[in-house]
Formats: structure tokens, sequence, C-alpha cells
């Protein structure tokens, strides 16, 4: 009889203790795969796109003027129509979402129909020379496929969003120390101690997924440059004081049209979002074009370059930084991460002459301050760089840099772009309650 008591009571335990968690634990790792095998399909997606652009503007110089502000409005066009909640990085929306509790509203920021949406739509944008990149749109798919697999559990589990997308940066970046300093200063601003057990696993196993069928790369090649300790360190307060002014200025600019132009000039953006965005591609293909195609997609095969040490146009930074500001702006999906880092290793050209370091280390110190400035994350800025060029040498100076560009930047924009555009879709959707 006690045999069968303690059968019964240990059968009870592995049901309502047990069993639970251990479907949960499985959760958090089938989602990583997922995570994942996701990231790894955005990635060839599109470099792909990239490289049919590239291989048509290399034949057709001036091809881009045609086809960039017509195939950005059609974009816009057929992303506020069918996909609203699609436009830009994606990093806002899966802010905003875990900070609301109506699962209704949750779902028009983070869905399997989004997330399928925004891998086409952004390799569209990269097949029409779009300054944007792949990272942040992988953030929004991998919390997508996250929320769609908390549907099988009793319970909608906590930290499946800031799980999928912190798998989604190590993914994308095959950077793991940077998905979870992510998830950890950008995407919560704390640590979750209940479920930071779990996201961890989600990052590693995404991580590993993506490790599985691209290998072990860095991002931008691997760099061992170093600056010597006296008179070259007093390039880190003016990298962090010129990117930060830069950064900020980014971010300002963004925000204020996503918020909206006072006066005439909002009015008439709001009117009329399809020409406008047609506008901004033709401000990214007159760009791309005085840069002989260099400010077009990504741009990381420039900042390589500029790493290695090879001659860009001095044009190239502050081109590439308005290529990105009118494609952020346009409507059409697409993210900052890489852009910025590659306007970043542009700007080191246009400080070398005066601050005469090697170019290579310049770079890193640049695009470290400028995401830094932008995200005002510096923490997460210092961590990617580090990572994506494998240069543990610099790590001191860099530092320094992000920190000092991140304090410049909140004098010029008050709040990271990010979170800014995450505040900004809450009171949307608010009013849209209000309203219904």
């Amino acid at each position: 009889m006690a045999t069968r008591s303690f059968k019964q009571a240990l059968n009870l335990r592995w049901r309502r203790i047990w069993l639970p968690r251990l479907r949960r634990r499985a959760l958090f790792v089938v989602g990583g795969v997922f995570v994942g095998l996701a990231a790894v399909a955005m990635a060839f997606m599109a470099d792909g796109a990239q490289h049919l652009f590239r291989m048509a503007q290399h034949q057709w110089p001036y091809l881009p003027l045609l086809i960039t502000p017509a195939g950005f409005a059609l974009l816009a066009w057929v992303t506020q129509r069918y996909f609203n909640g699609a436009q830009g990085s994606g990093i806002p929306q899966v802010i905003a979402a875990r900070q609301m509790t109506d699962l209704k509203a949750k779902q028009k920021l983070v869905s399997p129909k989004l997330a399928v949406a925004k891998m086409f739509l952004l390799s569209a944008g990269l097949l029409l020379g779009a300054s944007a990149g792949r990272e942040g749109p992988t953030v929004q798919v991998g919390a997508s496929v996250m929320f769609w697999l908390g549907r099988f559990a009793p319970h909608r589990q906590p930290g499946l969003l800031l799980a999928g997308a912190a798998g989604g940066v190590a993914a994308a970046f095959n950077a793991p120390l940077a998905g979870i300093v992510f998830g950890i200063e950008e995407m919560s601003r704390s640590f979750e101690l209940r479920t930071s057990g779990l996201v961890l696993g989600t990052v590693i196993v995404a991580g590993l997924t993506s490790l599985a069928i691209l290998g072990d790369y860095t991002y931008f090649g691997r760099s061992a440059v170093t600056l010597e300790i006296g008179a070259q360190w007093i390039a880190v307060p003016v990298v962090g004081l010129v990117c930060g002014l830069a950064g900020g200025g980014f971010s300002r600019v963004v925000i204020a049209f996503a918020v909206g132009l006072p006066g005439r000039a909002g009015r008439v953006i709001k009117k009329h979002p399809v020409l406008f965005a047609a506008i901004c591609g033709m401000i990214v293909a007159v760009a791309g074009v005085l840069t002989g195609g260099a400010a077009f997609g990504t741009s990381a095969e420039e900042a390589k370059a500029i790493l290695a040490g090879e001659d860009i146009t001095g044009l190239f930074g502050p081109l590439k930084l308005i290529a990105t500001i009118a494609t952020a702006i346009s409507g059409i999906p697409g993210g900052i991460f890489s852009p910025s880092l590659s306007i970043g290793a542009g700007f080191a050209t246009l400080l070398q002459g005066m601050l005469h370091i090697p170019i290579g280390a310049l770079a890193i110190m640049c695009m470290a301050a400028y995401l830094a400035a932008v995200l005002q994350a510096p923490i997460t800025a210092f961590v990617i760089v580090t990572e994506m060029t494998g240069n543990h040498a610099l790590i001191f100076p860099v530092m320094m840099c992000a920190v000092i560009a991140s304090f410049v930047s909140k004098s010029v924009c008050k709040e990271g772009i990010y979170h800014a555009l995450a505040h900004q879709i809450l009171r949307k959707s608010h009013s849209e309650r209000n309203i219904t």
C-alpha cells in the first residue's frame, strides 16, 4: 500500500512539476533551432539579392536611378497595405510587443505572417539597392518564431520574445556573446533571472545551428591591429565625439520622421507615403551612384576593404549615412545594424588624415563608436564589433570610444533609436484601441 502511494505521489510530481519544466526547456531549445534556420535562410536570401543587384549595377551603372525609386514606392505600398508592422528594422516592434499584454496587439508585431513577409520584403529591398541590413529584421523573425511556438505551451512562456530576439542576433552575426548582451542591454534593459537560463539556451542553440550550416567565421574577417600606448590614444576622445554626434544626429532624424514632422511637410508625407518612399529611393540611388555603388546594400565589403587598408573614397561615410537615413525613413523593411558599422568604417577614412593611426584600428574604433551612438547601448556595440572582427587587442580603446560616443549621442538625441521608435508604436497602438 505504501509502495503504491509512493508511486502515485511520484507520478503526480512528474505530471505537475517535472513534465511542465521539461516541456518549457524543450520549447526554448527547439525554438533556438528554428531561429537559427531562419537566420541562415535570411542570410542566403539577402546575400543573393545583393549579389544580383551589384551585378546589374556594375553592367548598367545608372540603372538604380530608375529602379530604386520605383522599387521603394512599390515596397512601401505593399508593406503598408498588406504587411503593416514589417516596416523598418523590426527591433522596435519586438521591444513594443514585449511591453504589451494584449495578445492580438502583439500578433500585429510578431507573427509567422510578418516573419515570412519580412524575409522576402527585405530581400526585395536589397535587390533594389536599399541601404539596409538583415540583422535587425532577423530579430523580428526570431521573436516571431518563438512567439508562434509559444502557442504549443499550456501558458505562453515569459521570455520567448527576448530569447528569439537574442538568438536572432547570435545567429545573424555568428556572435553568441553579442546576442546575450543585446538581449540584456537593449531588448530588456534588465537581466530577467527567471528566464535567463532558457534565453541563454536559445542563444546557444540558434548560434550552433547557424555555425553548423555556415561554418565558423567572423563577419568582417579577423584583425590583429593594435593601438600603441601614448599619443595614438588621443584618437579615442576624437572618435567618440565625432561618431557620437553623427550617430545621435542619425537617430534624431529617423525618430523625427517616425513621429511626424511638424507643419506642412509632415502632413504631405503622411498623405503621400508612396511618393515619399520614391523620393527616398532616389536619394539612395544618387548616393549609390556617386560612390560607385559602395553605398548600396549593407556595404559590408567596403567596410572589410577599409579594415584591410584599401583606399575608399572619403565621400563614402557621409553618403552612406544619407542613404541609410533615406532607407530608414522610407517605410520599407530593412535594418540599420550593418549599415551603421559600415558608416563607422567610412568615418575612419575621414579621420585618419588628422589622427595618423593605422586605418584598421581606427575603423574598428569608429564602428563601435557610431553603433553605440545610434543604439545608446555601448556594451552591445563593443561586444558586437569585437566578435565580428575577432580583435581583442583593441578592447579597451574600443570600449572607451563606445562609452564616450553613447554619452555624446544623448546630448543630441535623448533616447536610443530602438526604444524611441518602440514608444511611438505603443502610442499608436494605444490610440487605435481607444478609437475602436
